[in-house]
């Protein structure tokens, strides 16, 4: 289960070799303990040997640290559970134990859990909105949906999904009358670029990538630029330097990636370099949909499909504000904790159920948040 590393068996002008290759490191320059970070406690590898690395490139290489890392930094929560996490890699056929969590570096040096931890605990506040509009900007907003509070790997699956449903197919009538079916955005390259920008985006701002979509384009973009010592040049060759080491290892662990670097390689080959936006603080992809194709028949079952998901979401909805209701007939000063554990949801479920109740009129909050009680109104 480490993830920065592969092993590929290849063939290369008819002799059988192992390939591997190995993640860069964020925290250069590597150094022998006992020498220190010095000229003789660095090395460089240059061909087939090893030189002492000078001292201005030490120097250099350190001031591009990433000092502040996910993986160092205390989760602002230290009661988190992980059985989101834990049903993912048994799927995948792990048999975990008591050393589970320790083994992908949810803890401080200190022993209290990480960022990394709280990223992909059972519950948080990090989210991924995906947002659409109705034409190519952002005046006219038609849809804004998050995706989160949850395990980061459940709440990518949610995206996943999502994002299936959008990338509709089409078809295109030949000369021949056959039947040429595409999607608006390639499959593969936009699983990819999902992806990558959540794996390598810069949560240290606490800033989650977000995906939009207009009528001619979808965009996802990450925060966090390139790594330092990582150029565009580099970037777009596939070389990978993983921003959030444990994150892609757990990514990598659970299958959502497959290779080192081959994620932006394998978009490349679909799509021109010109969809990638890089800044200093912004990595944007932007997919153009797909302009001289017409929806099929599929399309339209895929919304019925679509509509009726809609209607059964709405009537679990209803269920849950009855359950809600009911709690709240036989007990007026529960609280939202109390419903969450009755109703099995989470506590920002409750609420936004209970705000959903109050605009209907259905409820009122009469008092203080603490000592105030809930009438029913009708």
């Amino acid at each position: 289960m480490y993830g920065l590393f592969e092993v590929i068996s290849e063939n290369l002008e008819g002799k059988d070799i192992i390939k591997i290759n190995i993640a860069s490191g964020s925290e250069k320059p590597y150094y022998l303990r006992k020498q220190g970070m010095t000229e003789r406690g660095c090395f460089l590898r240059i061909g087939s040997s090893s030189e002492q690395m000078p001292i201005a490139m030490i120097e250099d290489l350190f001031s591009k640290r990433t000092r502040n890392s996910i993986g160092k930094i205390v989760s602002n929560r230290q009661d988190l559970t992980f059985e989101q996490l834990k049903i993912y890699y048994n799927t995948q056929g792990y048999e975990l134990n008591d050393e589970f969590l320790s083994s992908l570096d949810f803890h401080t040096p200190e022993g209290k859990f990480n960022y990394v931890a709280y990223l992909l605990a059972d519950n948080n506040s990090v989210s991924i909105k995906v947002a659409k509009y109705n034409g190519t900007d952002k005046i006219d907003l038609i849809e804004n949906v998050e995706f989160g509070y949850c395990s980061i790997i459940k709440a990518t699956n949610s995206v996943l999904d999502k994002l299936n449903v959008e990338n509709r197919t089409f078809v295109r009538i030949t000369g021949t009358a056959e039947h040429l079916e595409k999607q608006m955005i390639d499959k593969t390259a936009l699983r990819e670029a999902l992806i990558n920008a959540i794996v390598h985006n810069d949560y240290t701002s606490e800033v989650p990538p977000v995906v939009e979509i207009y009528s001619d384009r979808l965009t996802i973009t990450s925060y966090g630029g390139l790594m330092p010592g990582l150029d565009k040049k580099e970037f777009l060759a596939g070389r990978s330097m993983p921003r959030n080491r444990e994150l892609m290892r757990v990514f990598k662990d659970l299958r959502f990636v497959e290779q080192l670097g081959s994620g932006i390689r394998r978009i490349l080959k679909v799509y021109n370099k010109r969809v990638f936006n890089i800044s200093d603080n912004f990595l944007e992809i932007s997919f153009p949909f797909e302009s001289d194709y017409i929806e099929d028949n599929q399309t339209i079952e895929q919304n019925k499909i679509q509509k009726t998901r809609e209607k059964t979401r709405e009537k679990t909805r209803e269920k849950t504000r009855e359950k809600i209701l009911n709690l709240i007939y036989s007990n007026s000063y529960i609280t939202t904790i109390e419903i969450a554990e009755i109703v099995g949801i989470t506590i920002k479920g409750v609420e936004y159920h209970l705000s959903k109740l109050k605009k209907e009129g259905c409820l009122e909050r009469i008092g203080p948040d603490k000592g105030g009680y809930w009438e029913i109104k009708k």
